[in-house]
């Protein structure tokens, strides 16, 4: 499937399952050896992130512990720009590494609203793995710390990204044709 429709908008392949897979291997490999030693705590962000995390998580060899949250700033297919409270984080993370997984970073006003308020509560650190960043898009100053892929300034859909809830079940990534 090179061309999928989701809802009104026609989609093309951009990124095949079998890439991200193997990307995801490879980062992986780097945070079981930046994290040896030190149990870290994933925060998988729902709902785009849960594909990405699962797969990143069965990669993850180090003792390690997952939770998910919830924060939203999208609608439709642009970032609203209101940031919504971490929903869900139960543990006590004080002198903890947390790792943030997040499908993607574009504007980074989320992700940056994320950190601030998770450094409130006094980790060891915090990192951010993202499955995709829109470099040309970010508009705050952001240390991506596990990056699977840069990609353009595109909407896409795809491997738990979606278009208004839809989409998210596509094995690859698309990006919307214009």
């Amino acid at each position: 499937m090179s061309l999928v429709t989701v809802k009104d908008k026609q989609f093309e392949i951009s990124i095949k399952e079998e890439e991200i897979k193997a990307r995801i291997k490879e980062v992986a490999a780097q945070i079981n050896a930046d994290m040896d030693g030190k149990c870290p705590l994933f925060l998988a962000v729902l709902n785009g992130a849960f594909i990405f995390a699962a797969d990143l998580y069965r990669e993850i060899t180090v003792p390690s512990e997952i939770s998910f949250v919830k924060i939203a700033s999208y609608s439709g297919t642009e970032t609203t720009g209101v940031m919504n409270d971490i929903i869900g984080l139960n543990q006590d993370i004080s002198g903890r590494h947390v790792i943030i997984v997040e499908d993607i970073v574009d504007t980074g006003l989320t992700m940056k609203h994320t950190i601030e308020t998770l450094k409130q509560k006094n980790p060891a650190s915090v990192s951010i793995c993202t499955l995709l960043t829109k470099p040309d898009k970010l508009q705050v100053e952001l240390t991506l710390d596990y990056v699977a892929f840069s990609i353009p300034n595109l909407f896409v859909v795809g491997y738990g990204l979606d278009y208004d809830q839809h989409g998210r079940n596509l094995k690859d990534i698309y990006q919307v044709v214009k």
